[in-house]
């Protein structure tokens, strides 16, 4: 796992070692920004199949580039029970090689690149998934 130290939804750093050795794997999910349809969609999948996911041993993480206040809005408006992170400098999300060029509306620009990461208890990176469902993002972890 890149190394990375970041604020959550409540301003509490975390960093990369403190998602590893807890018996746990980790999902990192990078979306682009909170309280847009697709990132809804997305959070929504992981929150209603919470259950699921933490019964099957992940542990889930949202990270966008928005701060940490509107991290706190998102997540209190959509009850979802995972940290969300604000990579605020994009330092993280240059790290995982969830930055760079996308095409939006036909134009080419730079920005967040939807990526699910999948690491072992260990930090190993096990899978990316590349192509996210936002609507069945939970099931293509768990599948």
């Amino acid at each position: 796992m890149p190394s990375f130290e970041v604020v959550d939804q409540d301003g509490t750093v975390v960093r990369s070692e403190d998602l590893i050795g807890h018996g746990r794997k980790t999902v990192i999910y990078f979306y682009p920004k909170d309280n847009t349809s697709g990132c809804t969609a997305e959070a929504c999948s992981f929150r209603d199949n919470y259950a699921a996911l933490t019964a099957a041993g992940y542990n889930v993480v949202g990270v966008s580039k928005d701060s940490a206040r509107s991290h706190s809005g998102f997540r209190s408006k959509y009850g979802l029970p995972f940290r969300l992170l604000a990579d605020t400098d994009t330092g993280m999300l240059q790290a995982f090689g969830a930055w760079g060029e996308k095409k939006m509306y036909g134009k080419t620009v730079v920005g967040t690149l939807r990526r699910t990461f999948i690491f072992s208890d260990d930090g190993i990176l096990e899978r990316i998934i590349e192509k996210v469902d936002t609507r069945n993002a939970a099931a293509q972890v768990l599948g």
